[in-house]
């Protein structure tokens, strides 16, 4: 709810408690929500359901006071958003939202955010009742959408691969706070608390990354949590040079991946590798590991002290 809230702030429909929401300078409480020329999809759509889908896509204008000017324009962006939206909108122009599937909503509700034409596009969970294949087809046009109109647009998403997929820059909250601002990349790989860093994860078949006492690794790290990723343990059948001795307890291997997933014991706790596919290893063997990079923690706050 928190996500929404702020959309709906950002849209000018809910007064902040504090501050200011401004977009090109201006102050949108100062704009009534009429003239703010943003677009809003909201998770249900919220079409009018006496309205056909044609209509629907052309309610902005048919609230407008009638004139040459406003019907030519209607017709102009009607005309621009059945181009681009194609054949998945031409057959659904004549049927009302009772009789839509909750895909055909979405390019109907996508359709009339399209054909106002707005500065600034706000998308509240659009996906969320598609079936899996639909939302990675629609994630894509959504894109390409984007692209083609170079507009703002705040997307809210639970589904961090969907965030991956479509955002320039990813702000993750966490109970209504921003916990921190920045590209996928910069958040993955520099992640500013540990909630970041465990929520981030580039692939589903292992956890986004394990933590232990910074006291295992070198006891000038007692105050410190470590967090190492799947990716960066590298595994060895021999003892080297500052290398950690493990016990593989649990496998899984991804043959479609090429890859091998090791649940490992080490000391009072364990750690999770991600390696090139190997059949040679069992549970129960003796394995040596180091960490190529891991992030380091402050043990009371959860901050981010610097990555080695």
């Amino acid at each position: 709810m928190e996500k929404t809230t702020l959309l709906r702030i950002i849209a000018g429909l809910i007064p902040p408690d504090s501050g200011e929401i401004r977009f090109d300078g201006v102050d949108i409480k100062s704009v009534p929500p009429k003239d703010t020329k943003i677009g809003m999809i909201f998770q249900n759509y919220a079409l009018y359901p006496n309205f056909t889908s044609k209509e629907n896509i052309l309610s902005y204008f048919i609230f407008r006071k009638k004139t040459p000017d406003l019907d030519k324009m209607a017709r102009e962006r009607f005309k621009r958003t059945s181009e681009l939206l194609g054949v998945d909108i031409a057959y659904l122009l004549h049927r009302k939202p009772k009789n839509l599937s909750a895909g055909e909503k979405q390019r109907v509700a996508l359709g009339r955010c399209i054909t106002r034409d707005p500065s600034l596009f706000l998308l509240d969970e659009p996906f969320s009742h598609l079936d899996q294949k639909l939302r990675e087809k629609y994630r894509i046009n959504l894109k390409i959408l984007l692209n083609h109109f170079n507009i703002t647009t705040v997307y809210v998403t639970h589904d961090q691969q969907e965030a991956l997929i479509l955002a320039d820059i990813i702000a993750l909250m966490d109970h209504g706070t921003i916990e921190q601002l920045g590209t996928y990349e910069e958040l993955y790989n520099f992640p500013k608390n540990i909630f970041v860093a465990d929520f981030l994860s580039l692939d589903v078949d292992a956890p986004a990354i394990k933590l232990m006492d910074g006291a295992f690794i070198h006891s000038g790290l007692s105050n410190m949590i470590i967090g190492v990723r799947p990716q960066d343990v590298e595994i060895f059948t021999k003892d080297t040079r500052s290398s950690i001795k493990g016990f593989v307890y649990g496998i899984r291997h991804v043959g479609l991946k090429d890859t091998t997933i090791l649940y490992i014991k080490i000391g009072q706790g364990d750690i999770v590798a991600k390696i090139n596919l190997n059949k040679s290893l069992s549970v129960q063997s003796e394995i040596m590991l180091q960490f190529n990079r891991y992030h380091t923690f402050d043990k009371h706050s959860g901050q981010r002290i610097k990555t080695i």
